[in-house]
Formats: C-alpha cells, sequence, structure tokens
C-alpha cells in the first residue's frame, strides 16, 4: 500500500472532521467544502509541516509505538501543543486525516529540514511506508489494532449513558409500569413491564429496536451566562431487552372490554435502581469511536454548563467529563481541543485603604477535548488541568 494511501490527513488550519467510528471494521468521515485559499495555504503547511520550535523539548528522533499508547499521548511527546498533530504528521488534501494507520510496533521517524519537522513511518521518507505489526496481531484487522486518540474507558460509557433531549422526548417515552411481585424498585435480572405512549404500543417486530436504554428525570440544562435551557439531560440508570409486544385482551369479567396487556422486558446493566415511571429510549448501536484532535476553525467561547455527576461533585479534574454550552449548531466537533479558563475572580484589595473590591483575569486551566455533541451542548473529557475546574468556566481556542 502507498504512502498516500496510508497517511490521510490534512492541514490543521481546514481540517475535515474524522468520527472514525470503528464499528464493522469500517472508519467513517465526513468531508467539507474547502476554497481554493485555503487549499493552497493547507497544501503550503502539508509540504513543510511544522516549525522546530513547536517540538517538545524532547521530542525523540525515533520512536516504536507500544500497546496501551494514544494519539494524544503521542501528540504531547512530540508537540508543545498535541492539537497541532496533524501539521506534524504531513498532511495532503487529497484524503482524509486518518492516524487510525498508526499501530503497535510502528515506528515512527522525526524528519528535521530548513526549520520545520515532519513525521513519518519510513527513514527519510523513502518509498512506500511500511507497517511492522507484531506476530500476536499479524491476522488481526489493522483497523482493530490502530491507536485510540484516548484512553477508551474514559469516554465509552458516556457514548451511551447521557442523553440530552428536548422537553417532550423523556414525556413521551415509553415507561415502566409494573413489576412482578409489586415490586417498587428493579435491578438486574429483573423482568419488567412497560406501556408505549398513546397509540405507539411497544412492539416486537422486525426493524423494531429490542435493546433501550432506562433514563429518569430529565435536568434542565441551563447556559450560565444567559439562563437559557440549551435541553434536558436525562439520568441513565440500565438497560432493557424487549421480549414480549405490547397487546390488548379482552377483560376476564367483561369480554366486551378490552384491557392493555403491557410489554415486557428484562434489565440489565442497572447503574442505579430502577423505578416504575422511568422511560426506555433505544439503545444506539455500539461501538468504539475515534477522533482527530484539533483546534476549531472558528472562535470558540463556550462554558461549562455542569459538570457530569455534579450532583456528587462541585469541582471536576483530569480524566473527568464537562457539559459545555455549545454544539453542533454552533459548529462544535467531535474532536475539537479548547484551551480551559478559570472564572475572573472578584477579590477586596487589602492594600487599598478604602479596600475597593477588583477583578482578577482568567488565567489558562488546561486543555479539553470534545467527543459527544448535541444540538445547543457538548461534553468534553479534561485533558490536562492545573486547578479544578467548575460551571461557569470559559472554554476558548487553544492558543
Amino acid at each position: 500500500m502507498t504512502a498516500a494511501a496510508r497517511v490521510r490527513a490534512t492541514a490543521f488550519s481546514t481540517l475535515a472532521v474524522l468520527a472514525g467510528a470503528l464499528a464493522a471494521g469500517a472508519v467513517q468521515a465526513q468531508n467539507y467544502p474547502i476554497t481554493p485559499a485555503q487549499r493552497a495555504t493547507a497544501q503550503q503547511v502539508a509540504s513543510r509541516g511544522v516549525p522546530l520550535s513547536e517540538l517538545a523539548p524532547n521530542a525523540p528522533d525515533t520512536y516504536v509505538v507500544q500497546r496501551g499508547d494514544t494519539l494524544w499521548g503521542i501528540s504531547g511527546m512530540y508537540l508543545k501543543r498535541p492539537w497541532r498533530w496533524p501539521e506534524l504528521w504531513g498532511m495532503n488534501l487529497q484524503s482524509i486525516p486518518n492516524p487510525h494507520l498508526i499501530f503497535p510496533g510502528q515506528t515512527l521517524y522525526l524528519e528535521k529540514d530548513g526549520g520545520y519537522a515532519r513525521l513519518r513511518t519510513s527513514p527519510g521518507g523513502s518509498g512506500d511506508e511500511t507497517v511492522r505489526i507484531s506476530p500476536r496481531t499479524r491476522s488481526d484487522s489493522l483497523v482493530g489494532t490502530a491507536l485510540p486518540t484516548l484512553k477508551p474507558h474514559l469516554i465509552e460509557p458516556f457514548l451511551v449513558q447521557p442523553l440530552v433531549v428536548d422537553e417532550l422526548t423523556l414525556e413521551q417515552a415509553p415507561r415502566i409500569v409494573a413489576t412482578r411481585d409489586e415490586r417498587v424498585i428493579m435491578g438486574n435480572g429483573d423482568r419488567a413491564y412497560v406501556r408505549g405512549a398513546q397509540g405507539h404500543p411497544l412492539e416486537l417486530e422486525p426493524g423494531v429496536p429490542r435493546q433501550y436504554r432506562v433514563f429518569r428525570n430529565a435536568v434542565a440544562l441551563k447556559d450560565p451566562v444567559t439562563g437559557e435551557v440549551l435541553g434536558y439531560e436525562a439520568q441513565y440508570v440500565g438497560r432493557a431487552e424487549l421480549v414480549r409486544s405490547e397487546t390488548t385482551a379482552a377483560a376476564p369479567d367483561d369480554a366486551s372490554r378490552v384491557e392493555v396487556v403491557p410489554a415486557t422486558v428484562d434489565l440489565s446493566g442497572a447503574k442505579e435502581e430502577i423505578r416504575l415511571g422511568d422511560r426506555l429510549l433505544p439503545a444506539p448501536r455500539r461501538g468504539f469511536v475515534n477522533y482527530v484532535p484539533r483546534a476549531p476553525r472558528e472562535e470558540v467561547d463556550a462554558r461549562v454548563v455542569s459538570l457530569y455527576g455534579s450532583n456528587t461533585v462541585s469541582n471536576a479534574a483530569q480524566n473527568q467529563v464537562i457539559t459545555i454550552n455549545r454544539g453542533t449548531a454552533d459548529g462544535m466537533e467531535a474532536g475539537h481541543v479548547l484551551t480551559l479558563l478559570t472564572k475572573e475572580e472578584r477579590v477586596r484589595d487589602k492594600t487599598d485603604s478604602e479596600r475597593a473590591m477588583i477583578r482578577l483575569p482568567s488565567e489558562a486551566n488546561g486543555l479539553a477535548m470534545v467527543f459527544l455533541t448535541f444540538d445547543r451542548v457538548s461534553y468534553a473529557l479534561i485533558l490536562q488541568s492545573q486547578r479544578p475546574v467548575q460551571v461557569g468556566d470559559r472554554l476558548v481556542n487553544p492558543e
């Protein structure tokens, strides 16, 4: 396979989105329109790489990719600003950015020339770029062995757990109405009975989902600046499998009267107690998702709306998840890296005889990467933080 087929990336200034879902052995991506001026700039950047001043002080000349490595980790090994990884990798606009073609056992070579640096998978950029896979993975799919952007366990649960809905979606979803033995609280292995919305019974038919997620308590997500409700976050409590359709039957005491026979579901994966009244929504197809870390093309000025699990925590730190007040409607995409800023703090000037109040400026506090987007909000993983992250903290484009 040629280098052009292996190295699929584009320039930092005009990056396309890669929502690289590693499901069914495929990597899916989207293309975005690029103007001639943007293309020319990108091709210039692609041909030269990044300035040497952007390299991390101890960037290695060669590195053999190890199992357990991540794209973000290798980016930080080579660059002061890891989100500039696509430039270092050496892009062209003939294809889509695809760092998933970096594998354990592959050797990376740092090439320096004319004040710029590029990273290759063959020394001196010679010929086709060869992937060297260890015997253990020789029979595996290359897509399956490619490096993830982040440690999968950090974000994978959030790809199915939080759900942002409009005000009516949860109210109109099928609901748990009864259990065996008239219990109010349920857990793993329990059987429950569910009714669909009026006129929409829950039926076990071809093409109808069998796997559902169980939710409760749609909590309003409010913009910390305007107070506007951006959506409702439903609380994930477990999973349910549909095993019998909802039907109707004649009442035993009056054959002319029809009674509802609710659908039957089996519960599993309970994160906490499942209760009567909890709602069911179809489960998304589960897959391993990967991202290209990069800076947004448009200017971003976002705020932290909530800390996931904020019922028990008031501060968030590295490897925790936050919700921000920007979504797909604002141009946010999975993979966008943002700088976290502390809130402007008001303090009293103790050196002033009048003890006047002053406002301290915001300070850079770390980095976060968006990994899940909805219309008006997104979820982001805190990659680095020096101080605790709080609701109301700002997120802006990385410098």
